[in-house]
């Protein structure tokens, strides 16, 4: 009988193939600061022993050549004794093999290359760009060297010069002239102009000749002499601060009218290949230097004398159509020449006036950067042709003038001032009735003497002195472009924008270049560029280019000092809750209201920046509102995050009556907190209902203006700002008793002044769920780690490229915008609390309504204890002695169903023995033994 033998049902496994050894090389040593530092001192040594060497053969390289030829048949030691070079031996080694055997003379050219990597390895630091050395270095070395092979091989005799070229270009100019003769030296010239052409980035538009149509022999000369007239001149005029008029008319009245208009500058007809201009950020300094360009499109030619009337009716044109929209702040330092006025443009054709686009490009900053290139704004006008213009208004069958259609509003203006004259008539009656002329309610009385905190609280961070140099974007737009060429696409221009940690390339593309296909090249303009975090923005809304973004290679930290000392934030009034969040890319504040945010939900992973993000949203909370308009509620579940703010709870803390701490940390006092705003926030709606107003500013106006009774349980109502450190873990730990209140939160509460500014590491879909995100429309990122992360909290990717400390990105609607956070300190915060906490304070923090949860007031309580299950007792000891109150548990020990478990469990919490309900957690067991348990069951009988 055969045996039944046991088979398992895993798959077989296959014998795993023996790993073959692999040598592995570690190139982490290259990075070695020791390793750099001695090739850097090693690379300098070599430079100058080549150039002495190099130096000493153009005086012994005669009589050393017959001893380094003969050197193998010679003993080093004796050939050592007849070589005359002053670094011996291998001095006339090298030198014979750069000068004489490769490069001839042009070999001296390779010294200051070796100098220049060695002293970079050696400072880690960059006199001048090595790759641009290494391009011309290269080039010059074969150049000259087959110039002089070229030179020597028209000599017939050698002669003691003949080394000048060296043997790469004797034999380099030996094919050449095989092959084209003396058109060699065509080619050389050749190759020279093109070099410089690309070297040194020539305007080659500067060698277009005017176009000058000829007439048909049919036409009569008059109208050839028209023909040639109607032809287009670009005039570029260059402006400086000197000769700055006060006004924009007048500004481009001196363009059109500008003298020797006729002898123009056609070379700039088209555009500049690439005109890389550089924005800067200072007031100051926008007004240094100003290029007009404009492209002047004249439809036929007057006579001298009827220039001025022309003139006249060019500029009244301008005024008639308003197509000045900008005025320039700095009045003018030297009065407007007239020279400028004697030659007015010849046309008469108005549609050139109303189609006129005037563009003005300007980027301000508090404190300009140093050692930066010249700044220059850029106003752009562009003019359209005259002949098309003609041609499309014969076409066109429309009238030429159009009415203008104005509606009148006088109905809208006389409701409004029905409204308040009746809030005027309804305050005279409450001052007629108290008898005399009050003042309106002052909130801040009770704090009278409460002063600001300082900025020099906050400290001075040092700036950076290293600064984006000119090689630096001159590099980095070399290789945009020539990636961007490589894959066939054509820019007709590209701006640069320096931040104070990227640097924004703002790219028109050529016409009929597809977005797309730019936006997927954001991987390998990274790869040439050599950066982290490069980012495509195509195209930037409002401006019609595409933007790349690329970090800096010295980034610069912004301090909240820079930020909070700022006049755009000390003057601002207007906002309610003003919060300075750090800088953008054009170095100007980013100065935002909470209050019509109305609510921020911020995520980074851990160390990006997230907590020092809300360390500067509350301080700049804190500099600006006075205790009696501000009260903050803060949930920290790390415990440690927000502590500092505890000094402050007397002035601007809230929390609940009960409550021990104001800064919250137990997930159940969240939940209760929580539940308390929701509370607050319809009593407040009750108060505005009743005062009928629609939201806070109104309201709280009413009752300064003593317009609502007191009596009547009327309050002025200060902003609440809840602040959650951490989401995820609450979600964790509580789930929807966490969501609902925070949604109720937040799509309810902006209209009575409370507002949400809820963080968390980890942005989720389970932790951001969309309930929550779908009531946040203002999202600010730091880094995440993954795509996915970056498209639940902005709804697009870009946050897992950014680059971290500080970094940031802050959606508001339709708007992305990058951003570096202010960075502020812990000391800073420390101090800044204890200012504020050694002031005169409230007696108490401010009092939430008292919540009472539903599981606590519902039947439970009202449960007849005499009417109790029979098994009732049974089931408190079997929970006691488990120390778990679970309705499961009794199922499972006294053999009951679902329901009958359960309304033990409800007896059994009317009774004392277990908790409140608490989700998916068990109820928590109050009687700690069984002898207090039999205590507590003697009472009930």
């Amino acid at each position: 009988m055969a045996k039944n033998t046991y088979k398992s049902n895993h798959f077989k496994q296959e014998p795993k193939p023996k790993r073959k050894l692999k040598f592995k090389f570690n190139f982490s040593f290259f990075n070695d600061p020791k390793f750099k530092f001695s090739t850097g001192l090693f690379l300098i040594i070599l430079s100058v022993f080549l150039s002495v060497s190099f130096v000493s053969f153009l005086f012994t390289g005669k009589a050393d050549q017959s001893v380094l030829q003969a050197i193998f048949d010679q003993s080093i030691q004796s050939s050592g004794q007849e070589i005359e070079n002053w670094l011996g031996l291998l001095g006339a080694f090298a030198s014979f093999i750069f000068i004489y055997k490769w490069f001839g003379i042009s070999a001296f050219l390779i010294n200051p290359l070796i100098f220049l990597i060695g002293f970079k390895l050696l400072v880690q630091k960059e006199v001048f760009p090595i790759y641009k050395a290494f391009k011309f270095i290269s080039f010059m070395t074969i150049w000259i060297s087959m110039l002089f092979g070229y030179m020597n091989l028209e000599n017939s005799t050698p002669n003691e010069m003949s080394f000048m070229g060296g043997g790469i270009g004797f034999e380099l100019a030996t094919l050449f002239n095989g092959l084209v003769g003396w058109g060699t030296l065509l080619f050389l010239l050749f190759a020279l102009v093109i070099f410089v052409v690309y070297f040194f980035n020539l305007n080659t538009t500067a060698f277009k000749l005017p176009d000058t149509p000829q007439a048909s022999p049919k036409e009569p000369k008059a109208k050839q002499t028209q023909n040639e007239t109607n032809n287009s001149d670009e005039v570029k005029v260059e402006q400086s601060k000197e000769k700055l008029p006060d006004e924009v008319n007048v500004l481009t009245r001196k363009v059109f009218s500008h003298e020797g208009r006729e002898n123009a500058a056609m070379n700039k007809e088209g555009d500049d290949m690439f005109d890389l201009s550089i924005e800067h950020q200072s007031e100051e300094e926008m007004l240094d230097n100003i290029t007009l360009k404009s492209t002047i499109k004249n439809s036929s030619s007057e006579s001298p004398s009827n220039e001025d009337n022309l003139d006249k009716q060019l500029v009244d044109d301008f005024a008639k159509e308003s197509i000045i929209a900008h005025e320039l702040d700095a009045p003018a330092t030297t009065p407007i020449n007239d020279d400028f006025s004697q030659n007015p443009l010849p046309t008469k054709d108005p549609d050139i006036n109303s189609n006129i686009q005037l563009n003005v490009n300007v980027s301000t900053s508090e404190k300009p950067q140093e050692n930066l290139p010249e700044k220059k704004t850029e106003i752009i006008l562009d003019l359209p042709d005259a002949s098309t213009s003609s041609k499309k208004a014969k076409k066109s069958e429309a009238p030429s003038e159009l009415t203008l259609a104005v509606e009148d509003t006088t109905i809208n203006e006389e409701k409004n001032e029905t409204l308040t004259s009746v809030e005027t008539e309804r305050k005279k009656l409450v001052e007629e009735k108290l008898g005399t002329d009050i003042d309106e309610f002052d909130p801040t009385l009770e704090l009278g003497n409460y002063q600001y905190p300082d900025v020099d609280l906050l400290i001075e961070r040092p700036q950076s002195k290293k600064t984006v140099s000119q090689e630096e974007l001159e590099e980095n737009k070399d290789k945009i472009v020539e990636t961007l060429v490589n894959f066939k696409i054509g820019i007709s221009s590209i701006k640069a924008t320096i931040g104070p940690t990227i640097t924004l390339y703002e790219i028109v593309p050529e016409a009929g270049v597809k977005i797309s296909k730019i936006k997927n090249l954001e991987d390998d303009i990274a790869l040439s560029l050599s950066a982290l975090g490069i980012r495509i923005i195509a195209p930037i809304p409002g401006k019609g280019t595409i933007g790349i973004e690329v970090p800096n290679t010295h980034k610069e930290a912004v301090s909240m000092k820079s930020v909070i000392a700022t006049d755009k934030f000390l003057n601002e009034s207007k906002m309610a809750l003003p919060i300075a969040i750090g800088k953008t890319i054009s170095n100007d504040v980013f100065i935002t209201d909470l209050a019509k945010m109305p609510h921020l939900l911020m995520a980074g992973a851990t160390g990006q920046g997230k907590s020092v993000g809300l360390n500067a949203i509350l301080s700049s909370l804190l500099y600006k509102k006075h205790p009696s308009e501000l009260k903050l509620v803060m949930v920290d579940p790390k415990k440690v995050e927000l502590t500092l703010y505890n000094k402050i709870e007397k002035h601007y803390l809230a929390k609940l009556p009960d409550s021990e701490e104001a800064i919250i940390t137990d997930t159940t006092k969240v939940i209760n907190t929580l539940n308390s705003l929701c509370v607050e926030m319809d009593q407040r709606y009750d108060l505005l209902k009743e005062a009928h107003c629609r939201n806070i500013i109104e309201y709280n106006s009413k009752f300064k203006s003593r317009m609502l009774n007191p009596e009547k349980g009327h309050k002025f109502l200060p902003y609440i700002v809840l602040v959650i450190d951490e989401l995820a873990d609450l979600m964790m730990t509580a789930g929807k008793e966490v969501e609902t209140p925070i949604a109720r939160l937040a799509q309810l509460a902006r209209a009575i002044g409370i507002h949400l500014v809820v963080a968390t590491q980890r942005p989720s879909v389970n932790v951001i769920t969309g309930i929550i995100k779908a009531n946040f429309p203002a999202r600010l990122s730091f880094r995440v780690t993954s795509k996915i992360d970056s498209r639940t909290i902005l709804d697009c990717g870009g946050a897992e490229q950014l680059i971290g400390k500080g970094d940031m990105l802050l959606s508001m609607g339709s708007d992305l915008t990058r951003l570096q956070c202010a960075f502020i300190d812990t000391p800073e915060v420390e101090d800044l609390c204890n200012f504020i906490a050694a002031q005169k304070s409230y007696p108490s923090a401010y009092s939430l309504p008292e919540y009472t949860s539903d599981d606590s007031d519902g039947g439970n309580r009202d449960l007849d204890l005499s009417d109790r299950d029979v098994l009732f007792e049974e089931a408190a000891r079997t929970i006691v002695s488990h120390q778990q109150g679970s309705t499961s548990l009794l199922q499972r020990k006294l053999k009951l169903g679902y329901n009958r478990a359960g309304r033990i469990i409800d007896q059994l919490e009317a009774a004392g023995i277990v908790g409140p309900y608490e989700g998916s957690k068990a109820r928590e067991v109050l009687i700690p033994d069984e002898y207090a348990l039999e205590q507590l069951l003697s009472s009930l009988e």
